[in-house]
């Protein structure tokens, strides 16, 4: 039986590998993307642009310390680095952490500039205002995920806001048939959480839930929770 720690080396290696060059198109304008990653990648935007639509809203983004954790290729670092938050960035694989920091360079100025490092979610230090793991809960199991989830409640002060893939009916069949991630699309083990465990890991840790959200495309299905204290 494969393990937890198995889980993280496989999206370590996943994503220094095949999955790099992937998900670089599909997170980036490549035009040679499919009809099923172009689908992905505009799932993927608006659960960023629902996320940033959140906290602009708030307001208070100018020098407000946040982390984005399992940052990618920064989807979401640049523009909250653009709104004026002081961003601490970090992903598992090193090349995804690479590109994050180029496509900094060219977007943003040196007094936007986040700090990347390359960082497992449960190896993450520090106190911010606010916590941020978009699409990462995704790729490990519900015993795992509970264990990142209290690590990072334990780095956020105000705010922790994350997504992952629901767990219904409807998409753990999508899932059985190997519809979730089809054909050349397909990425590491994808694992559905119930969004009732989820909410109760967090009101576990002194959470409530501010805000929620779902986005649902073809083949792209995130669920988005802010929790605050």
């Amino acid at each position: 039986m494969t393990n937890a720690a198995d889980d993280k080396t496989i999206v370590r290696e996943y994503f220094n590998a095949t999955g790099f060059e992937r998900w670089r198109r599909i997170y980036g304008n490549d035009a040679t993307v499919n009809k099923v990653q172009l689908d992905i990648r505009k799932g993927h935007q608006r659960t960023v642009d629902t996320v940033m639509g959140w906290l602009l809203a708030d307001d208070n983004l100018q020098g407000l310390p946040v982390c984005d954790a399992g940052c990618g290729v920064g989807s979401l670092t640049i523009p909250l680095a653009q709104a004026g938050a002081r961003v601490n960035a970090s992903d598992i694989s090193e090349k995804m952490v690479s590109e994050a920091r180029d496509r900094a360079l060219m977007e943003l100025n040196a007094d936007q500039m986040p700090n990347f490092y390359i960082s497992d979610l449960e190896e993450l230090s520090g106190r911010f205002h606010t916590v941020i793991c978009l699409d990462v809960l995704i790729h490990y199991p519900q015993s795992k995920m509970a264990s990142m989830v209290e690590h990072l409640s334990s780095l956020a002060e105000s705010r922790l806001i994350l997504s992952f893939a629901p767990k219904t009916l409807f998409y753990s069949a999508l899932k059985k048939v190997g519809s979730f991630f089809p054909g050349p699309s397909k990425t590491t083990r994808a694992y559905l959480h119930a969004e009732q465990d989820v909410v109760k890991i967090l009101e576990a840790q002194g959470w409530e839930i501010a805000r929620n959200d779902l986005i649902k495309t073809r083949f792209y299905f995130s669920r988005i929770l802010e929790a605050v204290r």
